[in-house]
């Protein structure tokens, strides 16, 4: 198997797109942060110190998706049509997921595994204060599809 990103001589290089199609991207992305009951109590009646949670959370998620390429070393920089970012919040948890999509020549799959981490590193820090045992788990892409543009 040949990696698209390691030159003959295993050097890293970024992907030439050029030759690519256009086409209709989406990938939704997931992943949840265990956290004490007490804790998702005090994160769903927006009692915890630093602010409202999950609406800071959402932003973060949203903002780091648009700056992927800055934080992935080889990704290209995309234009991005949309990020929406969804919580289910569970007595000992808060699963994130992240859907993504943009009409280009590479997919979106990074911008929305970016944006699952960062909503759960930043309810990490919101809720660090009143909880130590904390666990980000399970990110992963569940979906991602392509279709063609016609135009």
């Amino acid at each position: 198997m040949k990696l698209t990103h390691v030159t003959s001589k295993g050097k890293a290089k970024m992907v030439d797109i050029g030759a690519k199609k256009m086409a209709y991207r989406e990938a939704v992305a997931q992943g949840r942060i265990y956290l004490r009951p007490e804790t998702v109590r005090l994160v769903k009646e927006q009692n915890i110190k630093k602010g409202e949670v999950l609406g800071v959370a959402r932003i973060a998620g949203i903002q780091a998706a648009k700056k992927t390429f800055e934080l992935i070393p080889l990704c290209h920089n995309i234009p991005i049509n949309k990020i929406d970012i969804d919580f289910d919040v569970k007595k000992d948890r808060i699963d994130i997921t992240a859907s993504a999509s943009c009409d280009w020549k590479t997919g979106i799959e990074m911008e929305a595994l970016t944006a699952v981490s960062a909503a759960a590193l930043t309810i990490y820090d919101m809720c660090k204060a009143v909880d130590k045992e904390m666990r980000i788990t399970d990110i992963m892409l569940k979906e991602k599809t392509k279709s063609e543009i016609h135009g």
